[in-house]
């Protein structure tokens, strides 16, 4: 091979090998920033969205102009779950109600945790939608005991829910849905929608639920 070959060769093949180095640390770029954009966007512990997604994809439904409800719920008893089991069989416990909850079918646009012991739904849907779907989501919680790995336990969750209005904020509607959510955490009934300052004092809306 002549001088002059051998070096347009040698410099093509540099050339191809810069190319494909590129490739790799680009592609692992990619990876990376998707990564870290889930990581910003979903819970660690069970995999499902979180406040910041949730949020994201309420805007974008409001924005949208679509009927749309929230429903927020918490475990009955969490804390004593953790001091008689251990933290590590309340972690068990939270995935595999985040499960429960993922495994909801439409109108459920997401399931997400938002800290601790609480989570939320987002219903893409009219106000009745809603209500079956806060209805579902108590009821398949507390359908059968859930299995800590050192024992299986019954868990029952307190569960509120609001709908949109007109020009309702996003965080206004986690506020009510949260609101409704101890409301039926201190009646002990359940389920419990929010109901607009309008409603006669001491009325408040409820679906009773008992096992």
């Amino acid at each position: 091979m002549s001088p002059i070959l051998h070096t347009i060769v040698t410099t093509v093949g540099g050339i191809v090998a810069g190319i494909a180095l590129a490739g790799a640390l680009l592609w692992r770029q990619h990876q990376a920033l998707q990564a870290a954009r889930y990581d910003a966007t979903h819970d660690e512990l069970t995999g499902l969205p979180n406040r910041r997604l949730l949020l994201t994809r309420l805007r974008a439904m409001l924005s949208e102009h679509a009927p749309c409800g929230v429903v927020l719920l918490d475990l009955d008893g969490f804390k004593a779950v953790n001091d008689t089991w251990g933290h590590d069989a309340g972690n068990i416990l939270l995935a595999q109600v985040g499960r429960l909850l993922a495994g909801l079918r439409a109108p459920v646009e997401i399931a997400a945790r938002l800290s601790g012991d609480e989570f939320a739904l987002l219903v893409r849907g009219d106000a009745d939608a809603t209500a079956a779907v806060a209805r579902a989501a108590w009821r398949v919680i507390g359908a059968a005991p859930i299995d800590l790995g050192c024992g299986a336990i019954s868990v029952r969750a307190s569960v509120g829910y609001t709908h949109t209005r007109a020009s309702t904020p996003p965080r206004q509607l986690l506020a009510e849905a949260d609101g409704a959510m101890y409301q039926a955490k201190r009646t002990g009934v359940g389920v419990c929608r929010h109901q607009p300052l309008t409603a006669p004092p001491g009325r408040y809306g409820r679906d009773r639920h008992y096992c």
